[in-house]
């Protein structure tokens, strides 16, 4: 039984949602968390996605601009905000959403659960998380994200609040490559170190909204002086806008929690994973440091107790 398969049983359960997986559709994530960025015009088109996603998969541009009462160019505006190609590839990608959405029981944590209620919710809201963007992670643009930091001259890592732990994280993973790195949570400082950027610099902007206007004002300094930005956030976020490249984090958030987990597990996910890239693609060199690294880390720890 695959991982996958396992993960998809333990989740079901009476109080499951739909099969449409609506509930957890990393395209509607993404719809939710722009909300706030759109026209009012094309809010309306928003909240009739949001309402009856399932709909809209079986009529056209001209359809659901008549049902909305709104006008073709309107609809095609508020695709084209959540960065997509056009009607027809939204399509597509809705379509994707609600074919691979991970049944689970998709209820809040509230103040009358017991407590042994709340590591099971959260749980299935992360695995749900992790799964969602999976599925919906562009493999193009990872690719070239990984070619970006494989060959970047420096890497600089914003994040602001619980993004600015995940930035700290990044930069423990990419200072082991050599690469010169760097992580920053004061947005003073990171408004301070991306005018010192220069061409070939890459910085990694992450943002559970992609809306904090003191990282959107970094990345615009660091792109003006030349450097590259690759941002891990909300496609069709403010952030996702500006970037040079996005790996879209669509991550829909429990409001009865008060911490942003699973966004930041599925941030950690995609450091990890890039990571993993940036160290393939450097070849045996790399590989070898790597090992020289987990060589020192071994002899400080106490021996016979396995290794």
């Amino acid at each position: 039984m695959t991982i996958e398969h396992s993960a998809q049983e333990v989740l079901k359960s009476d109080e499951a949602v739909a099969a449409s997986g609506s509930e957890n559709s990393p395209v509607l994530a993404r719809i939710e968390a722009s909300f706030d960025q759109l026209r009012r015009s094309e809010r309306a088109v928003a909240e009739f996605v949001l309402a009856q996603p399932n709909d809209v998969l079986s009529i056209s541009i001209a359809e659901l601009a008549f049902r909305v009462g709104v006008s073709q160019p309107t609809v095609a505006r508020f695709v084209a905000a959540l960065g997509f190609n056009g009607f027809k590839d939204f399509k597509l990608r809705l379509a994707q959403s609600l074919a691979t959405g991970v049944q689970f029981v998709h209820r809040d944590v509230s103040a009358g659960d017991a407590v042994s209620e709340v590591a099971p919710k959260v749980f299935n809201r992360t695995i749900n998380a992790l799964m969602g963007v999976r599925n919906q992670l562009d493999g193009a643009r990872f690719e070239r994200a990984v070619d970006m930091l494989a060959s970047a001259r420096r890497v600089e890592f914003y994040g602001i609040g619980n993004s600015g732990i995940v930035a700290v994280d990044a930069q423990h993973k990419f200072f082991r490559f050599g690469i010169p790195s760097v992580a920053y949570s004061d947005p003073h400082t990171q408004g301070m170190a991306a005018t010192l950027l220069q061409e070939g610099d890459v910085v990694v902007a992450m943002s559970a909204s992609g809306r904090t206007t003191d990282l959107l004002r970094a990345c615009e300094l660091a792109l003006d002086a030349g450097a590259t930005v690759i941002a891990i956030t909300a496609g069709g976020s403010e952030l996702s806008r500006i970037a040079t490249l996005t790996l879209a984090a669509d991550v829909q958030e429990d409001p009865d929690v008060y911490a942003p987990m699973s966004s930041r597990i599925v941030h950690l996910t995609i450091i990890d994973a890039l990571s993993v890239g940036v160290a393939l693609a450097g070849g045996p060199e790399l590989l070898a440091r790597l090992e020289r690294t987990k060589k020192t880390l071994r002899d400080k720890r106490i021996r016979g107790f396995g290794e």
